[in-house]
């Protein structure tokens, strides 16, 4: 089991910016890691990955907005987020290894919430 810590996130108004970190308490560099949230009521959605290469993929919604990428010599991943929207509030996830879509570690989650 990867433990990851996430840290950042907060309170925003809509068209603001925020941060995310995970640090990985193991060595992933060879593992895909990415980003999820949860939105009240909603499922658990993809956000953003990115490979041991650093090649990325983002959901439609935050595409051109969000910027995920990776320091594998500190095992740590991050998130950007720009103009950020109301529909971003969200608990957001980081998660390690396994596939793109199906990762197999999770972090704790951390709250995002954006007000209009």
């Amino acid at each position: 089991q990867v433990q990851l810590v996430g840290s950042g996130g907060g309170s925003v108004r809509a068209g603001g910016s925020l941060n995310f970190s995970c640090a990985a308490f193991a060595y992933v560099g060879l593992c895909i890691m990415g980003w999820y949230r949860q939105a009240p009521g909603k499922e658990r959605e993809f956000v953003s990955s990115i490979s041991s290469v650093d090649t990325t993929d983002y959901s439609d919604s935050v595409q051109g907005r969000f910027t995920i990428s990776r320091d594998n010599a500190q095992s740590m991943l991050y998130l950007q987020m720009y103009s950020l929207k109301t529909d971003d509030t969200a608990v957001y996830y980081c998660a390690a290894c396994g596939l793109p879509r199906a990762f197999v570690h999770w972090g704790q989650g951390t709250q995002v919430t954006v007000s209009s």
